[in-house]
């Protein structure tokens, strides 16, 4: 009874809180999906964490162990590197794009008819069919765990689950083969029942409440989940004997040989596996479709407060998942070959990795005492809802933003959705995702090819979704090639090559060679992107690597980028060495086998501690714009500013007028006209956004020599006015400017336009665009369902 207090105590907390956020995700979309940007990093890598495990990955640890041996786990492991490269390199330019989408992010690095095309393309294929194959292959896997712990069978009056089983085995549906025994038809039953309780339970929180609400049941998930798992990885220790006893009763039990096998860190030089390890080890984390962290790693590094956040975000993230966590579980794991030791005939059965995966669910219901066993379920159940939640939302903000938005309303019916009408869309498509999610789930076992063919896809995509932060040349082309080369190899590479673990690594080599030439190849054969959204992307992102042509055009060092990239390399690298030596070092102490030399363990110990500093400096640091500048007196305008109290919007706009007048000679005169604090943080980094794009769009297309700005409220709304010392031609074309080698904008009235909408805003000029003499920006005090007529008097 205890065990089944806790898990409703936990479902009563979560839906409270999708019901607490939901009048604050009922104002706009980038309240909806990007919590107002006001996560903090510590938060958001909790929340990555709790979303990157669903709840059969501990399963999968304990049957690679027993099947492969602990080098196995590298397959996991490396993704550590790709967490850290998104964490110091790619996070900062998420969160400073300004998009909601990684498909809406095309628009704003691409130029080109298909810009549109390619948006709607990538939207319908992450949103939809990656997003709901993802959630069937996770809900379908998480029946192993359901079946153990929730016998229906048992808990339901007979009468009325006599009926359910007749209903669902009327429509044909079978959801795998037991684990525990169970007749097919009651196994199936007691698994669909399980599904759509979790689902209709994780939707009812993450519908209503949006991104906040999944971040904060996403803490609270990880963190039970971390202290259950930490009991359960005690109780096993003390019942094997403590930690010395887990190496010795291995090698007890299967041998000295066997034992080495599975104990291994790393494979033997010698052995015929060293090539393919390596290979896959040293691609797979770049060659993948979430590279660059396109998807919700994106959307949680979008979500932060400041640029710092963003990296903290990703640091945290990967120190969680790959060190705190992998270490318990390698503990469980080697525990459980202990208390349940398997034979050498076992190992040849078909279901023998199966049947060691679910002994990681069978500890849990035999080994801890009641209390505990709840606490374990919560973490289990959080692990499903984590990952659920986060892909509802996650594939919501496709279907409300760059679907029904971007592509059906503005694209095809020329007009512009109100923004209390894009969260109910954003609710409905919870409700479609979930839909398509169950009849995927349904008939996955005839789908299996196609879910290889979209992972090969994948890694077709990893390296172009890399080079386009990094390097200007590449283009819209370059990614469609790189598309059209992955559909072509994949199902050939599938054909002749099949789908045979042993193969995998020669599959991914060929894919990542063949896709990555086409999209270089490409490149150099098509136009360029346009110069104006390439220092407009550069301007808003400040891009790392290679930049040098569109830096230089943008008033910055041409060198600069390059740099910069450098030095967060480094610091991606030495946080990635000091992890892993951790990882290893600590991983083989509590592992210790007897007569092994425990030397290089804490000679890797002590390298590890001894690297912290070298990359804990870079990652507390702000990012300044005195990097790039040709001035050296540049000046910074932090997002801290910001964030401290509500009228940080002032403060940041006099410093941006410091800046300003240093780097451009333009004279910014900051004002106030009565009231004008504004209490949500993310529209003071909106609006902030906003008017520092258009001070300099002014100061690089106009040369102003001054531009008023005041702060004022209106009617419910703030009010931000720019008042140009004399009037400007907003409609001009970029050709007739006298300097063309400084290009600035592309179409950014368009973009500020989208930006204020989120947050219920708009811009007008007066008396027109051609003849611009006040330019307005408003945005709702209290960002509302039916916000009242917006002045502009």
């Amino acid at each position: 009874m205890i065990d089944l207090l806790i898990v409703l105590a936990f479902v009563v907390y979560a839906i409270s809180a999708g019901l607490y956020s939901r009048r604050a995700a009922s104002q706009n979309l980038q309240e909806y999906f990007l919590a107002g940007k006001t996560i903090s990093g510590w938060r958001a890598g909790f929340s990555m964490a709790a979303t990157q495990s669903a709840a059969d990955t501990p399963l999968l640890v304990t049957g690679l162990i027993a099947t492969a041996g602990i080098f196995a786990l590298w397959r996991l492991w490396i993704y550590g590197f790709a967490f850290l490269l998104m964490a110091f390199v790619f996070a900062i330019g998420w969160r400073r794009s300004g998009v909601l989408t990684d498909a809406e992010f095309t628009e704003t690095r691409y130029s080109g008819r298909g810009v549109l095309l390619l948006r709607g393309l990538k939207a319908i294929y992450y949103g939809t069919v990656i997003n709901c194959v993802v959630l069937a292959m996770v809900m379908v896997a998480t029946v192993r765990i359901t079946e153990v712990f929730l016998p229906w069978h048992e808990w339901l009056p007979s009468g009325f689950y006599e009926s359910v089983v007749s209903s669902i085995a009327g429509t044909g549906l079978r959801l795998g083969e037991s684990v525990t025994g169970l007749a097919p038809e009651i196994a199936t039953t007691n698994n669909a029942i399980s599904i759509l309780l979790i689902l209709l339970f994780t939707a009812m929180y993450s519908t209503t409440g949006g991104l906040r609400a999944v971040v904060a049941t996403d803490v609270v998930q990880f963190i039970l989940a971390m202290i259950g798992t930490f009991i359960y990885a005690w109780v096993i220790i003390k019942e094997v004997g403590g930690l010395e006893g887990l190496a010795t009763q291995v090698i007890h039990l299967y041998g000295a040989e066997e034992a080495s096998r599975m104990l291994s860190f790393f494979p033997e030089a010698t052995s015929a596996l060293l090539l393919p390890f390596l290979t896959l080890i040293g691609l797979q984390w770049l060659f993948q479709m979430n590279a660059d962290g396109t998807g919700y790693l994106a959307q949680r590094s979008m979500a932060c407060r400041t640029d710092r956040d963003a990296r903290v975000a990703g640091v945290v993230f990967a120190w969680m998942q790959i060190f705190l966590r992998s270490l318990l579980w390698l503990a469980i794991a080697v525990g459980l070959l202990v208390l349940y030791p398997f034979s050498p005939q076992e190992i040849s059965g078909g279901d023998f990795a199966t049947s060691r995966e679910i002994l990681f669910a069978t500890g849990i219901n035999e080994l801890l005492p009641p209390g505990i066993r709840g606490l374990m379920m919560v973490g289990l159940l959080a692990a499903l809802a984590s990952t659920v939640d986060t892909h509802l939302n996650w594939g919501a903000s496709y279907w409300s933003n760059d679907i029904y938005d971007r592509l059906i309303s503005q694209h095809w019916f020329k007009r512009e959705p109100k923004s209390h009408e894009l969260v109910i869309v954003a609710r409905l498509a919870n409700i479609l995702i979930l839909v398509i999610a169950l009849a995927i789930m349904a008939n996955l076992g005839s789908i299996q090819a196609a879910w290889f063919i979209s992972l090969l896809f994948g890694a077709g995509m990893g390296s172009v979704l890399i080079l386009r932060w990094l390097w200007e040349r590449i283009n819209l082309y370059s990614e469609l090639a790189a598309i059209a080369a992955s559909l072509i190899t994949a199902p050939l590479l599938l054909l002749f090559l099949g789908m045979e673990p042993e193969t995998e690594w020669l599959r991914l080599s060929i894919m990542a060679l063949v896709t990555t030439s086409a999209a270089i190849g490409i490149t150099y054969v098509t136009p360029r992107t346009d110069d104006q959204v390439l220092v407009s992307f550069y301007e808003r992102v400040q891009p790392f690597g290679f930049w040098s042509n569109t830096a230089q055009k943008a008033g910055d060092r041409s060198n600069a980028p390059l740099e910069a990239f450098q030095r967060r390399l480094k610091a991606a690298i030495l946080t990635a060495l000091s992890l892993f030596f951790l990882l290893v070092s600590v991983g083989k102490l509590i592992l210790s086998i007897p007569g092994e030399s425990a030397f290089w363990p804490w000679v890797l110990l002590l390298a590890g501690i001894a690297l912290i500093p070298l990359w804990w400096r870079e990652l507390r640091q702000e990012d300044l714009e005195i990097d790039r500048s040709l001035q050296p007196q540049d000046v910074q305008v932090t997002d801290h500013i910001l964030l401290e109290e509500k009228g940080g919007l002032l403060a940041a706009l006099q410093q941006l007028a410091h800046h300003m007048k240093l780097v451009y000679g333009m004279e910014v005169e900051v004002g106030v006209r009565g009231a004008h604090c504004m209490k949500e943080p993310g529209q003071r980094l909106l609006m902030f956004q906003n008017v520092e794009d258009l001070l300099l769009y002014m100061a690089r297309y106009f040369k102003l020599a001054k531009v008023r700005v005041i702060l004022g409220q209106q009617d419910g709304y703030h009010l931000i006015e720019l008042i140009p010392k004399k009037s400007i031609n907003l409609e001009a074309s970029l050709d007739r400017v006298p300097d063309k080698a400084q290009p600035f904008a592309y179409n950014i009235l368009e973009h500020i336009e989208e930006r204020l909408y989120q947050i219920e805003g708009r811009l007008k000029v007066k008396p027109s665009r051609r003849h611009a003499k006040r330019i307005i920006l408003t945005s709702a005090i209290e960002l509302q369902e039916n916000p009242p007529k917006m002045p502009l008097k």
